[in-house]
């Protein structure tokens, strides 16, 4: 079916056939308002689009094509429910977007935490009252600010998608909401000590958690990392190991000690498949082995510890990495980027761990000059 041309200049409408308007003579190319009429075994559908170009009115009208051809057609301008676009539009969508452990987690967030108290409602009719609602709600289940917080990203993404397929129309709700701020991030490292406590009856359970802990431990490298690597990531001959597609969507490099070559070396005589570290079924990992937990609560590290940012957890190992480095008078922007950090603000987290040289220099500055106030 044909798509038709408002005029911007005198608001006629004509077909796309003609580059111009035919009463006035405007360029088609200057219009933001278009009709599609498409048709399939008798069900109509007509839709004015406006704030568009052509291009996307094309894409638009193939989109209801498709969508009347395969039976899954939805009259947006009626609405759904939050329910309804999450189930048929927003998570079959996203599941092929996110990791399986980012799926799930959102997955759990909305069933436990949205879906309860709005998923009912029509999207259209979801307001920044209800956004608050959800974040009282988890406050009084004394839930982290970081969870809140993530919870509420989902539905700002829900909503994003709604408006950019059209299921909503308006200002994303969210952004009348203020999010819960506070400081999440971990502070916890190890001692060399508990480092090698650590590892040690890593060791006695597991061989692969305890492997896979020495090598974030070495290398900074954080879990997801970890379990994504392929054998053609590992470059033993130059001790080098590529990151591909990690959190900051930058890749990097990570260098290997003697002692983490000399442990992929050895686990590579006995590897079966591409994976470097791959699951008991032979797939990727989508989380720290159980091992990991049950033995850091056997020795004991969280032990009367109830600030979450100071318990130990596998996330300890990158951190120590970094606590390591610093302490050792490594720049913090080399520390930047062995990371993998975005910012060096993100890095800064560490500087108070940088041998105290602003103090140093003061005392080496007036210890020549020993000057003291006139009695």
């Amino acid at each position: 079916m044909p798509i038709y041309v408002f005029c911007p200049n005198c608001n006629t409408e004509y077909s796309t056939k003609h580059k111009s308007c035919l009463k006035c003579g405007t360029s088609r190319a200057k219009a933001t308002t278009f009709r599609v009429k498409v048709e399939h075994k008798g069900k109509i559908v007509k839709k004015k689009l406006t704030g568009i170009n052509l291009a996307i009115a094309k894409q638009i009208e193939y989109k209801l094509k498709t969508e009347l051809i395969e039976d899954k057609y939805i009259d947006r301008d009626k609405s759904i429910t939050l329910d309804d676009f999450m189930n048929t539009i927003y998570f079959p969508t996203e599941k092929h977007n996110k990791k399986p452990y980012s799926f799930n987690r959102e997955e759990q967030l909305y069933r436990d935490h949205i879906k309860p108290l709005i998923g009912h409602k029509l999207i259209s009719q979801v307001t920044k009252t209800d956004l608050e609602k959800i974040k009282t709600n988890m406050f009084k289940k004394d839930l982290s600010s970081r969870t809140i917080e993530y919870a509420l990203h989902v539905i700002r993404h829900a909503f994003n998608i709604a408006i950019q397929t059209r299921y909503f129309n308006g200002t994303n709700p969210i952004k009348f909401v203020k999010l819960p701020k506070k400081d999440n991030r971990r502070v916890r490292w190890l001692t060399t000590e508990e480092a090698d406590k650590l590892l040690s009856e890593l060791k006695k359970h597991s061989q692969d958690t305890c492997e896979i802990a020495f090598l974030s431990l070495h290398t900074g490298m954080r879990f997801g990392e970890i379990a994504n690597l392929t054998w053609q990531d590992i470059d033993l001959e130059r001790g080098l190991i590529y990151i591909k597609d990690p959190k900051s969507k930058e890749n990097r490099v990570a260098y290997m000690t003697d002692e983490a070559k000399s442990m992929l070396t050895e686990r590579k005589k006995h590897s079966k498949t591409s994976l470097v570290f791959p699951s008991r079924t032979g797939g990727v990992r989508e989380k720290p082995p159980k091992t990991f937990s049950r033995v850091v609560k056997k020795l004991g590290f969280n032990d009367g510890v109830e600030d979450p940012r100071d318990k130990v957890v596998f996330h300890t190992l990158r951190h120590t990495f970094a606590s390591w480095l610093v302490m050792n008078s490594t720049p913090l922007y080399t520390v930047k980027e062995l990371l993998g950090h975005k910012t060096l603000a993100m890095t800064e987290r560490y500087s108070h761990l940088a041998p105290d040289s602003k103090r140093q220099a003061v005392l080496e500055t007036f210890k020549a000059n020993r000057n003291t106030p006139e009695s």
